[in-house]
């Protein structure tokens, strides 16, 4: 009953709030509405003449000795105004006006942002992941958005413009094109019926298997016919710009499956197998970071609780100068986290003070929170997960159930780290300014992912939205109750006698109650008794 009572007054404390929170504008249009209509009794006009003519004469008479801090004043209420009203912009209309059907998302009026979305490197596979979820719950893990993105990055690596001058390329070409899964997999097997096309594997791979194991024999086949392809192209890259074209797109697809194949061999618990495919692809093609391979590379020496060889792969890509994602920032702060988090103790911590290590994975935490404020709740099991998208949004919630999904299991595997965790992350929060003004350790978190996001996620995923500073219950109360009396004293002041009516009214009904107990109290007491007390 307890816990039911306390529930109960929770969700009334989050409506009031939530109701003064949205209900301002309605004051603030009910003021102005209550302005429009008593502007001849107040004399409004007549006001603003005296003031702007009084405010001339002022000006005029010491402009000199106060034109300097008039300047400094009228820059800071510009400065103020404009503030608020990108503010008010951000949270209230940029959902809906600065929505984007591109892969970029504008989300600043003078500035623009992008919020560009990425290949999510450690994405499912659709025929054995993606649709066998789909057989059994009946949902759309995929989005159209998502999807229609995959078709593009397909078309992007896996065609060029000399694929027309081969049958099976320009077959597979049009394939990559097509919506309906089903013609996309007859377009491959019409390829292969052609010749051994690595491409058409690659699709078979991905969207025909059922299993992990089919999915490998695939890539395996498609590996070998897509090597051969690659030396071809190698040869005669000098030769002219189709052959480099060319020898790109080889390069690609041979870098695509095997990428694919230590994914295959790393799911079917063949872990050591696939750092090494891993290790070695990054060093053959070091180039080609569009795949972020380092980022599958950490997590398999994560599951293979090789704590150096992933500190030996932070101290290379975790660099100020390169891009950052939720791989890098949180798998540091976990590495952080394993030196302190089985001996951590918040009481323990609030007596003695944190020490070197502690604060180190604290302030790492912190760090990694600011990236991404959305991870923690998936980490901590507060939200439940998804099956992440192809694509993700970098900060954003997509890119957190991306992380989550995978790295959850290690989080777990480290003692305390989820304690840790739970104790320090709400604090970020006390650290970072509003996000419109500046960040404290990255640039301002972007207003634009939300919208991103609910492009990215299927519409049951309740989209996790940028932990918002909320004013206090406090705050919002008294804000409310002084509009309310001030509405009152308005209109008390310019209609006396209607109001009074309305306040006999009120009042009478107000105590009508006590009105009835008294006269019952008065009827079953003795008259002497109650002129005693009445007395008293």
């Amino acid at each position: 009953m307890a816990e039911a009572g306390t529930g109960f007054l929770e969700q009334l404390k989050s409506c009031i709030v939530w109701s003064w929170t949205y209900l301002w504008t309605l004051w603030f249009f009910i003021m102005l509405f209550l302005v429009y209509i008593l502007r001849v009794p107040l004399k409004i006009n007549d006001n603003l003449t005296t003031e702007c003519h009084v405010a001339g004469v002022s000006v005029t008479g010491c402009g000199a000795n106060l034109g300097r801090q008039d300047s400094l004043l009228f820059t800071h209420n510009v400065m103020y105004v404009e503030s608020f009203f990108s503010e008010y912009v951000f949270e209230h209309i940029n959902p809906q006006v600065l929505r984007c059907p591109d892969r970029h998302f504008l989300i600043n009026l003078g500035t623009y942002f992008e919020c560009k979305v990425w290949r999510n490197p450690l994405n499912l596979f659709r025929g054995a992941e993606y649709n066998r979820y789909t057989w059994v719950t009946g949902r759309e893990p995929l989005t159209y958005y998502d999807m229609n993105l995959s078709a593009q990055d397909h078309q992007t690596f896996f065609t060029c413009d000399t694929d027309h001058l081969r049958p099976a390329d320009a077959i597979m070409q049009k394939a990559w094109r097509e919506r309906n899964p089903q013609a996309r997999i007859s377009a491959a097997h019409e390829a292969l019926e052609l010749n051994e096309c690595a491409t058409a594997y690659i699709l078979l791979a991905e969207e025909e298997a059922t299993t992990i194991v089919e999915a490998e024999k695939l890539f395996k086949q498609a590996l070998k016919a897509g090597e051969g392809c690659y030396r071809r192209s190698q040869q005669l890259q000098h030769h002219g710009a189709q052959y480099e074209a060319q020898h790109r797109r080889d390069t690609n697809v041979l870098v695509y499956i095997k990428r694919r194949l230590a994914m295959c061999a790393r799911k079917l618990g063949r872990t050591r197998e696939a750092v090494k495919m891993m290790r070695d692809l990054m060093k053959e093609f070091p180039l080609l970071s569009m795949f972020n391979i380092h980022e599958n590379l950490l997590e398999a020496l994560l599951e293979l609780q090789a704590y150096a060889d992933v500190q030996a792969v932070l101290a290379k890509y975790d660099d100020i100068s390169l891009p950052k994602s939720a791989t890098i920032c949180y798998t540091a702060a976990l590495l952080k986290a394993r030196a302190v988090s089985d001996k951590f103790s918040p009481e323990a911590a609030s007596r003695r003070g944190l020490s070197t290590a502690e604060m180190n994975a604290v302030e790492a935490i912190h760090r990694a929170v600011e990236f991404n404020p959305h991870v923690p709740k998936y980490l901590l099991e507060m939200k439940s997960l998804i099956l992440p998208p192809e694509h993700i949004l970098k900060r954003g919630d997509s890119e957190a159930i991306a992380y989550a999904f995978f790295h959850l299991q290690h989080w777990k595997r480290v003692e305390g780290a989820l304690n840790l965790l739970h104790c320090t992350w709400e604090g970020t929060f006390r650290m970072i300014p509003y996000p419109l003004e500046k960040g404290h350790l990255f640039y301002p978190y972007p207003i634009c992912t939300e919208t991103a996001d609910r492009e990215l996620l299927p519409s049951f995923h309740e989209v996790s939205v940028y932990p918002k500073k909320e004013l206090p219950f406090f705050i919002l109360f008294t804000a409310g109750l002084c509009s309310f009396t001030a509405m009152l004293a308005l209109l008390t002041h310019q209609f006396p006698e209607l109001m009074g009516v309305f306040a006999k009214a009120f009042l009478s009904t107000l105590f009508a109650p006590l009105n009835f107990v008294m006269e019952k109290v008065e009827s079953i007491l003795p008259s002497s008794l109650w002129h005693q007390l009445t007395r008293i």
